[in-house]
């Protein structure tokens, strides 16, 4: 889902702008339901996505094609948006649909944040990514070929339905439904960085051997906060490997201050030398 092009990114800035002003008049319930139902339409019909995308073709013509397809199947303001959205230039094709992607989730984010439930959100997408790495059986029956998509969907509302908030459990079977050549963990990783966006903050992965007390995370995140000019959410990992302290992981950026990295970094000054 990341966007490469200078173009691309611009006007993917620029669409983002546009879902804002939507977000505050909206029906948030519906609209990130929309914006993924036209992103399943134009990932399906290759040809579609490439009139919509076509830089050469005018943007008014390409507004109007999405108006004839898509009137009175999505609601008026996911229509608006995505008419928005055509007119804008993209590099590539696929980029327009990650485009939408990105508005679609972040319209989920916007739903959770109004119901009081983005802090839920980000914590659970991180909390089911570590379930779906430690548990092999379950990643290979929820990301694998063997099973259906419908007892795919059965399986995951057995494990989540009224255990997790309605945005997670829309992009959690988003991702397993539709990886769009993404591993289930990559997804999901995604997916949690736009929901750190909207609140405009960091996240950052905490390796550590033991819990952290409540004090302590709050401690954490305000040093992190002071250091790097935002707001840092945690997602807090326990890691017996560590041996002691801690490991940051933030973007690009590893803090270690684990005993492990320690000895790992002798290993490789005793091995140069």
């Amino acid at each position: 889902m990341t966007i490469t092009g200078a173009v691309s990114r611009a006007s993917l800035a620029e669409a983002r702008t546009r879902l804002e002003a939507v977000i505050p008049s909206a029906d948030l319930a519906g609209l990130g339901a929309d914006l993924f139902a036209v992103l399943h339409l134009i990932d399906r019909e290759h040809g579609l996505r490439r009139a919509v995308s076509d830089p050469a073709r005018d943007g008014a013509d390409k507004a109007q094609l999405v108006q004839i397809l898509l009137e009175g199947k999505v609601s008026p303001a996911a229509l608006g948006l995505v008419a928005d959205v055509v007119r804008l230039r993209w590099s590539k094709p696929s980029e327009l649909a990650d485009a939408v992607e990105t508005l679609a989730v972040t319209a989920e984010a916007a739903r959770a944040e109004a119901d009081g439930q983005i802090d839920d959100l980000e914590d659970e997408l991180f909390r089911f990514s570590r379930v779906v790495e430690g548990e092999v059986a379950l990643r290979s029956a929820l990301a694998g070929p063997g099973l259906p998509d419908d007892r795919k969907l059965g399986l995951l509302n057995a494990l989540l339905d009224g255990k997790v908030t309605p945005a997670t459990l829309t992009l959690v079977t988003e991702l397993v439904l539709r990886p769009r050549g993404r591993s289930l963990e990559g997804g999901l990783a995604e997916f949690g960085k736009l929901v750190a966006q909207r609140r405009r903050r960091l996240v950052a992965l905490v390796r550590t051997p033991t819990e952290l007390s409540a004090r302590q995370r709050a401690r954490l995140a305000e040093v992190l906060a002071a250091a790097y000019g935002h707001e840092v959410h945690l997602n807090i990992e326990l890691d017996p490997s560590t041996i002691g302290g801690l490991s940051i992981e933030i973007g690009d950026e590893i803090i270690d201050g684990t005993i492990a990295g320690r000895l790992d970094d002798v290993r490789r000054r005793l091995g140069a030398g």
